[in-house]
């Protein structure tokens, strides 16, 4: 099977489902842009100061945000194919790993510098990417259930990955470089 399929030549996609939309269509940007989260969670995940335990959470986000771009790939009237789902306990697995981190980490009192490290610096742009891919994927204005599911899914990873970035700096003993504004 050839990779390339030279039907987006002239900009344009086919959406899961069939239809053909341009490759600046707020969908397309959408599922891009979760993709790419995915590669930066790759890039955190690969670090060799991952913890076993961050490095299975983060391989079990990788393949939700999978459901949730094919979900984004899918043309609003749906499909006859049969796609993976999203479930509120996906959520509620990123809630308890949120819960488990912040039992270690000081109580949050300052906004915190991002850096560090590296490591640190790449959950940061993760978190980043995390909110852009939701302010995008909500500007589609999706009523269905598991549209929403994905809503709260990547509105709890922007906070994982805030807290990952935590909870690293504690283990690494890195010290957090708190924001004082200048007034």
């Amino acid at each position: 099977m050839k990779v390339y399929t030279k039907t987006g030549d002239a900009g344009e996609t086919s959406l899961i489902g069939g239809k053909r939309v341009s490759k600046d269509d707020l969908r397309i940007d959408s599922y891009g842009t979760v993709d790419e989260l995915n590669s930066w969670i790759g890039l955190v995940r690969d670090h060799e100061e991952i913890a076993k335990d961050q490095f299975d959470q983060l391989i079990e986000i990788q393949d939700r945000l999978f459901t949730i771009g094919s979900l984004l790939a899918t043309q609003p009237d749906g499909t006859k194919m049969k796609l993976p789902l999203l479930h509120e306990s996906d959520i509620e697995f990123i809630e308890k790993s949120i819960d488990e981190m912040n039992e270690s980490l000081p109580p949050m009192r300052h906004f915190v510098l991002p850096g560090g490290k590296q490591i640190l610096s790449h959950c940061h742009i993760a978190r980043c990417v995390c909110r852009r891919a939701e302010r995008l994927a909500v500007g589609l204005h999706d009523e269905s259930e598991q549209y929403k599911i994905a809503m709260k899914y990547l509105n709890r990873l922007s906070d994982y990955l805030f807290v990952l970035s935590r909870k690293i700096a504690r283990d690494l003993k890195i010290e957090e470089i708190q924001w004082k504004p200048r007034v």
